[in-house]
């Protein structure tokens, strides 16, 4: 089932790069969730490089992410942590990539706390 549920997530991931891309005047916003933790880069696609990233195990979240109760939560501090950075470096358009899973629980709390903190996509 889980096997299943991963190639489904893979092939919707294909799909979703051949429109999506990140140029310098507007990266991607990328997301990766696990079990426990959840990921958030900006990418220039044209250049290669990941201008900015954040997670739940990164060493400016990590207090806020023991406070916050459930991983959604965990999620919108992660969206707002990844927003900030952003903004430090003059990022302020982005292109979401939920690289495959369903716009749906972490993934939009992740989206909607990028939003709060400041980036538009």
């Amino acid at each position: 089932m889980i096997k299943r549920n991963e190639n489904s997530r893979l092939r919707s991931k294909v799909k979703i790069r051949k429109t999506i891309s990140g140029t310098p005047e507007k990266p991607r916003l990328s997301v990766y969730r696990s079990l426990n933790n959840v990921y958030a880069q900006i990418i220039d696609d044209a250049s290669g490089k990941t201008l900015v990233s954040a997670s739940s195990l990164s060493k400016e979240a990590i207090e806020d992410v023991k406070k916050a109760k459930g991983k959604v939560a965990k999620s919108k501090l992660i969206g707002t942590l990844v927003a900030k950075k952003a903004l430090e470096q003059n990022i302020t358009t982005v292109v979401f990539d939920r690289n495959g899973y369903r716009y749906h629980g972490r993934v939009q709390a992740l989206a909607e706390g990028a939003r709060e903190g400041g980036l538009k996509f």
